[in-house]
């Protein structure tokens, strides 16, 4: 079966519809952290940049009286449950393994406790806090960071850096058991 690319995943009409609220850079720049996060913690490449890229599919726009209202978007966030979903959904569709789906939908749904009355920190896998922490990593203040910008074709170049990087180590795994 032929790998799913972070590239594949990005070039979807249903992932560029739900990046574009969340933010293409912070998406991209989240999946970089989770790369280098996941060789460090020695967890799945490939899960931890998939769950990283597609952690804030699940964002939706919240406006009271015609802007933005952060606040109000905090009191009735759901991202994360809508986002599992998107993900697991948009995956099986492109062919990706059922497991692999069903993980990469797991860590979207647990990258954030935001919509829980408790806190799961503890109750995640390595590769799950790799994502959350991957996320931590480039937040700012008052969701600043879903409005940096990036050209798709820049998120492209990048995103396939990632994927190079992921399958040459892939490689070498291979190469190390054989």
């Amino acid at each position: 079966m032929k790998r799913v690319t972070l590239v594949d995943i990005f070039n979807q009409r249903i992932t560029q519809k739900y990046l574009q609220r969340s933010g293409i850079n912070h998406a991209v720049t989240v999946a970089e952290n989770a790369l280098d996060m996941a060789i460090k913690a020695n967890v799945s490449l490939d899960l931890a940049t998939k769950s990283a890229l597609l952690h804030d599919m699940g964002h939706y726009e919240w406006y009271r009286d015609g802007k933005w209202d952060y606040e109000e978007y905090r009191r009735h966030d759901i991202h994360a449950i809508k986002g599992a979903e998107r993900a697991h959904k948009l995956l099986i569709r492109l062919g990706e393994d059922r497991l692999v789906a069903k993980e990469v939908s797991l860590a979207v749904l647990l990258h954030t406790d935001s919509y829980l009355p408790f806190e799961i920190s503890d109750q995640r896998t390595p590769m799950q806090h790799v994502v959350a922490e991957a996320d931590a990593l480039d937040e700012q203040p008052g969701g600043q960071h879903h409005y940096k910008e990036m050209e798709p074709n820049e998120a492209v170049e990048r995103l396939h850096k990632i994927d190079k990087k992921i399958e040459e180590m892939q490689s070498q795994e291979k190469g190390k058991s054989n």
